[in-house]
């Protein structure tokens, strides 16, 4: 039994693996490769373990340069360590730590959240137009894409009169929907999004579920 427990290395006594997806094996040979003497050998050892590296990761050869990253990989796993010659320019250590720029969260303003940010940005941007067939054509499309998206947050039916006043306002009165009433009905739109098919196909469900109830 004590040859056994002697025999047993466990994961936390190993050497730390900088990048795991390359797996133990490949972070052994690095560890040797960096105790060879001879600069010569070093660099002969490095090639190989290069191709090892991409054979276990064919999916980087769809990367630009794939061969510089697998070469920063290396420098990373030997904890910069590894004194060879590189075709490439040696990333920094300093640079690798560094913590990123934090990206400010983008803080969009919209009147009517349902609707989107995008949705109000493309009315805006229509509200400058000056042709007044194009106008037109556009603002029909922007009062289905407002009933949309409003249906996606709401289930309840929405007037066509209210959405021709959302567009009106957001608009600051430039767009203006002669027609609402030609607007897509809310259950062509709930189907659009398969929401009546599935309810169509519960109901059957139900309906025949309670006809076997009733034989």
């Amino acid at each position: 039994m004590r040859i056994i427990e002697n025999s047993l290395t466990y994961n936390t006594q190993r050497p730390t693996m900088h990048i795991p997806e390359y797996g133990r094996n490949v972070q052994n040979m690095i560890e040797y490769a960096k105790s060879i003497s001879s600069k010569e050998e070093r660099n002969k050892a490095a090639q190989a373990i290069i191709e090892v590296m991409g054979q276990l990761n064919p999916h980087l050869r769809d990367i630009e340069d794939y061969k510089h990253k697998l070469w920063t990989h290396l420098f990373i796993m030997s904890n910069f360590e590894l004194d060879i010659d590189s075709p490439y320019p040696l990333p920094r250590k300093e640079l690798l730590a560094k913590k990123p720029e934090h990206v400010p969260y983008p803080k969009n303003k919209s009147k009517y959240g349902h609707f989107g940010a995008y949705t109000e940005a493309i009315i805006r941007e229509a509200s400058k137009i000056e042709d007044e067939d194009e106008k037109e054509y556009l603002t029909g499309i922007l009062g289905n894409l407002m009933k949309k998206n409003y249906l996606l947050f709401h289930t309840e039916n929405v007037e066509n009169k209210a959405i021709a006043s959302y567009l009106e306002e957001l608009s600051n009165g430039k767009l203006n929907l002669d027609k609402p009433e030609e607007l897509k009905s809310t259950r062509q739109i709930l189907k659009e999004f398969g929401l009546v098919a599935n309810n169509n196909h519960n109901h059957k469900k139900k309906t025949t579920k309670s006809k076997k109830r009733r034989k």
